[in-house]
């Protein structure tokens, strides 16, 4: 049996900003899925801050949506603390493997289309758009998590919202406020990614068994061929 690779925390970054309740937490990332053939289910990131002594101020269990195969997880989430944390770490418990019921492709992205991200005066963002279900079946449920990212490329910031009740060929739009950024941050791309909700990875591998829809839905308005072009092909082989 080939052993299965553990998910990666390929990105982070986290944030502590003052708040009238003392101070607000806030983080992002990315968890990759280097398995092609198993859903990783049942990952929980933990989130702990510590102050300059390295006493712990504030910890929160994040359950997360299963990470697909060959695929990626990117979530978002914020915390109160009284206290303001001099160290902030993302860590997770390693993941339950389940082998997928279809091959890597099935597992198709849901599209994203006319994202608009605006900077609010209070140094949020409100960032909306739309999202297409490329599935036969409707969605459910779907989560969608806002990156924001500098001019570099570097991850500053995130946030998410839900979606319920995605079908196809009836995209819904979305809205969603990314905050819990220092004063200055500059946003030069937003990337969004969807996925469906839930701890297991059963809902998309639903959405994947009941197959996909064409790409084309139209039909052909040119007259057909009189008669179908023949290609004659030869092969040779020298002893």
């Amino acid at each position: 049996m080939q052993e299965l690779k553990p998910l990666a925390l390929k990105e982070q970054v986290s944030h502590v900003i003052k708040s009238a309740e003392g101070y607000t937490v806030s983080w992002a990332g990315v968890l990759s899925n280097a398995n092609p053939w198993h859903f990783g289910e049942h990952v929980v990131a933990t989130i702990v801050g510590r102050d300059a002594a390295g006493a712990e101020v504030v910890r929160m269990d994040q359950p997360l949506d299963a990470v697909p195969p060959g695929g990626s997880l990117a979530f978002t989430g914020s915390a109160a603390s009284a206290q303001r944390p001099a160290k902030v770490t993302i860590q997770y418990r390693p993941a339950q493997w389940r082998q997928a019921a279809r091959i890597a492709s099935a597992f198709q992205r849901f599209p994203i289309s006319r994202v608009r991200t605006m900077r609010q005066k209070d140094g949020t963002y409100l960032i909306t758009g739309y999202i297409e279900n490329p599935y036969r079946q409707a969605a459910g449920s779907l989560v969608i998590n806002a990156l924001l990212r500098d001019s570099t490329g570097k991850l500053v910031g995130g946030g998410s919202t839900f979606v319920d009740d995605v079908k196809a060929g009836s995209p819904p739009r979305f809205i969603l406020t990314a905050g819990g950024m220092p004063n200055g941050t500059q946003v030069a791309r937003t990337d969004i990614t969807a996925s469906t909700w839930g701890s297991t990875g059963r809902p998309f591998e639903d959405l994947a068994l009941g197959g996909a829809m064409p790409v084309h839905t139209t039909k052909p308005v040119t007259e057909p061929f009189a008669e179908d072009r023949n290609t004659q092909v030869i092969t040779s082989h020298k002893q």
